[in-house]
């Protein structure tokens, strides 16, 4: 069989992902957060974008808004006069006084030259960053007066603790990568152990509650005993088993534990933790005016931008321009306009797709989860005429605040559950129900998720009970064992 190059034609079809098919793509599936460091990466990297802070473009983009164009004069001059009282407040600002944030101590150790009244900041409210747990126990070991090798052997405890303040390494790991002997490590430990907030430092739960009750001289109380012995049975609520290990009345054992569980603290490192909070941010607004639902896009952070003006009067004039020069700005307008109209075409749609939403769930918003109608994605796509990988990304980390509350689009999408000779209702609306029995039920008899799907049986909603457990699961609440209070 002999080698040889042929040339034939080949007839195909592909999709071919464009710059701007992309950048439309990116935008429409970053969330609030993501898109307002977007906004000022391009304005800070294309000199062909810029933001438009004319009187003329002080009304929002979005057509939905509720002013209409006859308030806007009105708009205009409460802005201008807002921005005079500014001024006027700004110039009546007295001076500071940097006296009073110095730290000027006098002979009596004092914070300051005069006592100050009871209920003024302290100089070090004005700390911009909370101490770490590292940082707490760093200034602590600080007045311990240890040796420079018992120094290094403390620091690599206080680093090895997790953001609970439990230890995650054994004592022959400490000895291993401190060079220490196995009594050192011991005695740091304990060194550490005494430290503040009560219970740090401990191996497990057990340990950091025995080493809160030693410090309050309960080390010998039944609650000792309790957590050293005791704690799965605990854990279960147990009482009874518990008051025949130990040989205690059951009063005794129920006393015993309410002390654990509200003097006691599980994870004594938590307070510490300074892990910053990510606020949700509403892409849309659902406001009920007058008994009717109207749509309001979110644009508060999302500047008016434009074309570069500079630019494009550069670009007009510049007849003796290189030509090189002339291809990049006529590139950076270019990208500039794709990036306006991509971050308009996302806005549009998520109106679009919430309008849907407004549709198809109508019951939800005006009497609760409960009355939450099955849906999926492809019929809100079918309904607004796009790809159901259009609405994934849409719904994905987008949020709306509505009269009930804020709910993630994909909230709305749940999967239909049969009723006997009734419309399906969604999987959501059966985790409420699931949810209000259990808040609604005596706490000294809870409902197993037997007698919950009984109870749903009722209603003719046939449910099995390993589904009740998984609904109750996700919805993060205890078992019944669990949930039972002591008589």
């Amino acid at each position: 069989m002999a080698l040889e190059l042929r040339q034939q034609l080949k007839l195909s079809q592909k999709l071919v992902m464009t710059p701007q098919l992309r950048l439309a793509i990116k935008l429409l599936q970053m969330n609030r957060l993501e898109l307002g460091d977007a906004l000022q990466a391009e304005l800070e990297q294309n000199p062909g974008l810029e933001e438009d802070t004319s009187l003329a473009d002080l009304q929002p983009q979005n057509q939905q808004s509720l002013s209409s164009t006859e308030e806007a004069p009105k708009a205009s001059e409460q802005k201008e006069q807002d921005h005079t009282e500014q001024v006027r407040m700004n110039d009546s600002v007295p001076e500071t006084n940097w006296d009073d944030y110095a730290n000027t101590f006098d002979s009596n150790v004092s914070f300051s030259r005069e006592t100050p009244p009871a209920d003024a900041p302290s100089q070090f409210d004005f700390i911009s960053e909370k101490p770490s747990l590292l940082a707490y126990l760093q200034w602590q070991l600080a007045h311990a007066e240890l040796e420079p090798e018992e120094w290094e052997t403390a620091l690599f405890i206080a680093g090895n603790l997790n953001r609970y303040g439990f230890l995650e390494c054994d004592i022959a790991e400490i000895v291993a990568a401190t060079h220490c002997d196995e009594d050192s490590a011991e005695y740091i430990l304990e060194t550490i152990q005494d430290l503040d907030p009560p219970g740090i430092a401990a191996r497990d739960v057990a340990e950091s509650l025995f080493l809160q009750l030693e410090r309050m001289g309960k080390e010998k109380s039944l609650a000792a005993v309790i957590v050293n012995e005791h704690l799965n049975l605990m854990q279960t609520r147990n009482y009874k088993a518990i008051s025949r290990a130990t040989g205690k009345k059951r009063a005794d054992v129920v006393k015993a534990i309410e002390f654990i569980t509200s003097e006691l603290t599980p994870y004594p490192g938590l307070p510490y933790n300074n892990e910053a909070t990510n606020y949700v941010v509403p892409d849309v607004y659902v406001r009920n005016i007058d008994g009717e639902l109207v749509i309001h896009l979110n644009e508060d952070d999302i500047p008016n931008l434009k074309l570069s003006s500079d630019l494009q009067e550069l670009l007009q004039s510049g007849e003796d321009m290189e030509k090189e020069s002339k291809k990049y700005i006529r590139e950076k307008l270019k990208d500039a306009g794709w990036f306006i109209k991509s971050l308009h075409q996302r806005q549009t749609t998520i109106f679009k797709v919430m309008d849907s939403i407004l549709k198809f769930q109508a019951e939800f918003f005006q009497h609760g989860a409960t009355h939450l109608r099955p849906l999926i994605l492809r019929d809100v796509a079918e309904d607004i005429e796009m790809h159901e990988s259009t609405i994934s990304r849409v719904t994905s980390n987008k949020y709306v605040h509505t009269p009930l509350g804020i709910y993630e689009l994909k909230y709305f999408f749940s999967t239909a559950i049969p009723i006997r000779g009734k419309e399906a209702l969604a999987a959501e609306s059966i985790r409420e129900r699931i949810r209000k029995m259990i808040k609604e039920e005596d706490p000294y008899k809870p409902l197993s998720d037997n007698a919950i799907s009984k109870k749903l049986d009722e209603d003719d909603i046939k449910l099995a009970r390993r589904t009740v457990a998984k609904y109750r699961e996700q919805m993060k609440i205890l078992p019944v064992k669990h949930r039972r209070k002591p008589r």
